[in-house]
């Protein structure tokens, strides 16, 4: 399909000044697509030049469309001397490229320099004519739609849902090259942030011919990330799930609605994918850690089968036979695809029918140089390993998809670590074949399968269990087996019956391990890491029945590797499901019974224990009602069958007696204290401090068990990087040092949110990284969100605020460098003197240096502040139509670290332009918000000696437009200049 591409310059503002004589510039624009450039004419002294250029015409194929960005160079023109570059702006061409995207691109764009920042702005017009090409062996994906929301997209319905799509390229990194040595440092960054552009075009254009042949028309779940793997090379790896989806007739309706067929679905080539049989056995047999060598690849494969939470699969007599043909139906629409990977954590209603819980895997490699870039077979082979495994564990549960799926990698060196988790479930068939199932199926799908609890029901035989359980019959239903809990990856479901509220629970851990070298580095770290992997999942179990709650959502855990140590951080929300069974409680048991002093200690910690599991209860208000005996047991399974499952775990009479009698029965969780180790993971367990009064946190959309949203939010982006001493370091001091960094980091956020109360932290993001050695960098992104509650708030406040400011006088103590507060960005409340925070704004202009620009946030903005939100949906408000993802990667680096506030100066001003670049694309496509937006990577490294700092930053999104269902008017209409504060986006960067 070739196309023609039409760019216009019409003019520049706020410049910088490159005629130290004039005190002016002599600017002129460079503008570039493949291999053709054009150039405007020098516009002669001044800082805010009127080009109005004619437009420059690119012949292009789309598949060039797809993979090059459009490049405008600002320099300023010298006689006798190199022109000087004054910055860049690069322009995806992609969201002009299907039916429903906007039809021209312009706007104001801020000219970004890798040394010097935003210098300036620039007005760019763009505009795309595409011919038909009905060319069956075509090599561009054009009209196929991505989203990174992880849920369908709210003004679409899913007539199919596909299945897994996953590409990588690789290719050497420009900052290891040899004629790195010779070329400047801004020469290197724009190279580096070229390839990766070219790179992920690239990549978005494969994941889309796949989708084509799959017969689908989006990517929904859309993550791309990026592997520096230093002199290795450099990785783009992207996965999605290919979907069908219509567009709602009724813009402004949320549920599917519209029975029309797609009038923007394109014409697929006449190439069917082949058949891949997939046999759902429910007895594989499950990997155990073994070695192998791929070419010369240092390999360890550790899996780790969380299990928790699979109830037995029993049905019962009431649904056996209709659960026989459920899984034959199933299997029948399985038998012509893969085996169904989803990266979607919210679904359509009906789509889930059971959860079997969290599968994961992880494995360790050495990482060789990349010879032939066109060839990634063996990055390949890798993640073919790790989904193998997890396909193999998924269907040891008795299930036949994974769902909330998520691949990530950490690498340190040469070492690299590759992760994959998701949960395993069985899934609607009616969603995952053309057309519908017989009417018989799906009348007995809605009669036999319960809305509010069938989810967590066991999908596989309570008889051949693959692991040891508890298992009562559901609360709700009485009817089929549940487990005593639940761990998953994906959010809540809508209809699930939840009591009381959830919370944010986090598991951290730390170990230090010797410093060593290739193969040897790669074991030490292999054998550290199933044993990290069990005390984390140990401590979430602690965390939860300590909160009084039986399940977890939106499981994350992310294990971070450094030179000397290892990092793990699970975040999940939990919540009180009304079918799972009341948790037991928590009960400390001590080795030493005839030390009297001991066995008071023992008691006394018992105590809190207690009282804190009741202060939690009432806190999240956890009031369950009370069921008897006779009915929680009924039907009361037969004897025969309860021996039998005892007797396959274990074949000691003794040990059956024992599980025999706490079966089915809220028996306490036991703590044994027998050595250092355990008391400290007691005290950190006692240590982990409620958020204030009139502030709830999670990391899902939404906060279960609140529904009384306002329209009032506010996202934030806080980052932290702090330098441990070298001295007596141990892994208790080092596991303190990282609660306290993450807690003291929560802290700040509540203090510096108080004016909101009551409201909720949702889809609060925590990401680690170890840059260099004894260097720690944790990032949070998280929304605010306030919410209606009838009581009086000030006597909460002013609570908070001294409860607050006693906590924030202890972050003092891990802070390293000074920092520097910005006066023009102070909010009307005192904040503690080691803070920084900026109310980011929507169009920064003026000269280099960025925090010191006097414009007013909402000076020159045409469609008023552009709303960004890690949520996919905007409180109050529908959205009418998506104009394509936001992925812009972006480098920063000075020689001044000192100069620019430091650390924290240098970060926080660096965030702020990222939001002010992706605000100024959003708003030149014609959107006003920003949803599902993630700070993919923020790696930062420093050379304190020489006065230096770079940081990579890469971030994504869906533009969007939206409406307010107050008045249906919208947004980019009205520019308040009150709304530029109360809705604005922070940045704080605390080091």
């Amino acid at each position: 399909m070739p196309g023609k591409l039409k760019v216009k310059i019409v003019a520049g503002r706020h410049l910088p000044v490159m005629d130290r004589a004039s005190d002016l510039t002599d600017a002129f624009v460079e503008v570039k697509f493949g291999n053709t450039t054009f150039k405007t004419d020098v516009y002669l002294k001044s800082l805010n030049p009127q080009w109005n250029s004619e437009w420059f015409k690119f012949e292009v194929d789309d598949e060039d469309l797809q993979d090059e960005p459009l490049q405008i160079t600002v320099l300023d023109h010298d006689t006798y001397s190199a022109n000087d570059a004054i910055g860049k702006v690069y322009i995806d061409i992609d969201p002009l490229l299907y039916s429903e995207a906007a039809t021209v691109i312009s706007g104001w764009f801020p000219i970004y320099d890798t040394i010097h920042g935003i210098r300036g702005e620039i007005n760019v017009v763009v505009k795309v004519d595409l011919f038909n090409d009905l060319n069956r062996f075509r090599q561009s994906s054009c009209g196929v739609k991505f989203f990174c929301t992880t849920s369908i997209p709210k003004c679409y319905r899913a007539v199919i849902i596909h299945g897994f799509v996953e590409e990588l390229v690789v290719n050497e990194d420009p900052e290891y090259q040899w004629i790195d040595r010779i070329r400047t440092p801004r020469a290197s960054n724009e190279a580096r942030q070229r390839l990766i552009s070219l790179m992920s075009g690239e990549l978005q254009r494969k994941i889309g011919l796949k989708v084509l042949e799959m017969r689908g028309n989006a990517v929904v779940g859309y993550l791309q990330c990026f592997d520096l793997e230093g002199e290795s090379g450099l990785v783009v790896r992207a996965i999605g799930t290919a979907c069908t989806l219509d567009k709602l007739s009724s813009p402004a309706a949320f549920l599917p609605a519209c029975n029309s067929p797609s009038k923007e679905m394109k014409e697929s080539p006449l190439v069917h994918p082949p058949s891949h049989g997939c046999r759902s056995t429910h007895n594989s047999p499950i990997h155990t850690a073994t070695g192998s060598r791929l070419t010369q690849n240092f390999s360890v494969s550790v899996p780790t089968l969380i299990y928790t939470g699979m109830g037995s699969g029993s049905a019962g007599k009431e649904g056996g036979p209709f659960k026989a043909l459920l899984r034959q139906q199933t299997q029948s629409a399985l038998e012509q695809r893969e085996f169904p990977f989803f990266t979607l954590t919210a679904f359509p209603p009906g789509f889930l029918v059971h959860v079997g819980g969290v599968v994961s895997a992880r494995s360790v490699k050495l990482l060789d140089r990349i010879h032939n870039p066109d060839e990634p077979e063996t990055r390949d082979a890798w993640w073919a390993e790790i989904r193998q495994e997890i396909k193999s564990h998924a269907k040891a549960l008795g299930c036949h998809a994974v769902v909330g799926y998520s691949e990530s990698t950490s690498i340190c060196e040469e070492v690299c670590i590759l992760s994959a988790s998701g949960t395993a479930a069985v899934l609607n068939p009616r969603f995952l074949q053309d057309g519908t199932v017989e009417g018989c199926l799906e009348q007995r799908l809605e009669e036999n399968l319960p809305t509010r609890c069938g989810f967590c029901h066991i999908p596989y035989d309570e008889l051949n269990m693959p692991f040891p359980a508890h298992l009562t019959y559901c609360y709700n239903c009485r009817k089929q087996k549940v487990p005593d809990v639940l761990f998953t990856t994906i959010d809540l479901p809508t209809d699930a019956t939840v009591i009381g509220k959830g919370c944010l629970i986090q598991a951290r851990l730390c170990r230090l391990k010797k410093k060593a070298q290739a193969e040897a580095n790669a074991t030490a770290i292999s054998n550290l890491l199933p044993f990290m992997e069990y005390e984390v999942h140990t401590q979430l179990m602690n965390k939860l029945k300590l909160k009084g709650m039986n399940a977890l959502f939106g499981l994350r855990i992310q294990i971070t590797v450094g030179e000397n140590m290892l990092m793990g951080l699970a975040s999940a929300t939990g919540v009180y499901l009304a079918a799972l069974p009341t948790p037991g409680g928590i009960q400390i048991a001590g080795k030493t019974p005839n030390d009297g002093s001991y066995e008071q200690h023992i008691s006394h910690m018992q105590k809190k224990i207690n009282d804190t599991i009741a202060k939690n209860k009432e806190l999240y208000e956890i009031n369950p009602p009370e069921i008897s005996e006779e009915i929680i047991g009924s039907p009361i399974p037969e004897p025969r069958q309860r021996s039998r499952l005892l007797r396959s775990q274990s074949e000691s009479s003794d040990e059956v007696t024992e599980l025999d009698l706490s079966h089915g029965k809220k028996d306490a969780f036991v703590l044994e204290i027998d050595d250092t180790d355990a008391m400290e993971d007691v005290h950190s367990l006692l240590t982990d401090v409620p958020p204030p009064s009139g502030f709830y946190s999670c990391n899902t959309e939404i906060m279960p068990g609140i529904n009384n949203w306002t329209s009032e939010i506010q996202m934030f982006t806080s980052v932290r990087v702090i330098r441990l001493s070298s001295l007596n370091l141990t892994n208790q001091a080092l596991n303190k040092n990282f609660n306290d960094l993450c807690e003291n980091l929560l802290k700040s956020l509540y203090f510096k949110l108080r004016s909101m109360i009551p409201c909720c932290l949702c889809h609060v993001n925590f990401t680690v990284s170890l840059p260099e050695d004894e260097l720690i960098q944790v990032t949070v992104t998280a929304v605010a969100i306030t919410f209606d509650k009838n009581q009086a708030l000030q006597t909460t406040k002013t609570h908070v605020e001294k409860s607050l400011q006693r906590a924030s006088t202890d972050n003092e103590e891990l802070l390293q460098f000074p920092l520097e507060l910005c006066s023009d960005s102070l909010p009307s409340h005192p904040l503690p003197p080691a803070k920084a925070v900026t109310v980011e704004k929507a169009s920064p202009v003026g000269d280099g240096n960025f925090r010191n620009r006097p414009a007013p946030p909402c000076a020159n903005s045409t469609v008023g502040v552009v709303k960004m939100t890690p949520l996919s949906f905007i409180p109050g408000a529908k959205i009418t139509k998506y104009l394509g993802i936001i992925n812009m990667f972006f480098i920063r680096e000075t020689t001044s670290l000192r100069e620019e506030g430091g650390v924290s100066g240098f970060l926080h001003a660096f965030i702020a332009e990222v939001f002010a670049m992706v605000r100024a694309h959003v708003a030149a496509l014609g959107g006003n918000a920003v949803v599902s937006y993630i700070m993919k990577q923020c790696v930062f490294m420093e050379n304190p000696n020489k006065n230096q700092a770079q940081c990579l930053i890469n971030v994504s999104g869906d533009a969007v437009v939206f409406v307010r269902e107050s008045d249906l008017e919208v947004v980019s209409t009205q520019q308040p200049t009150a709304n530029c504060q109360s809705s604005g986006t922070e940045g704080e960067v605390t080091t």
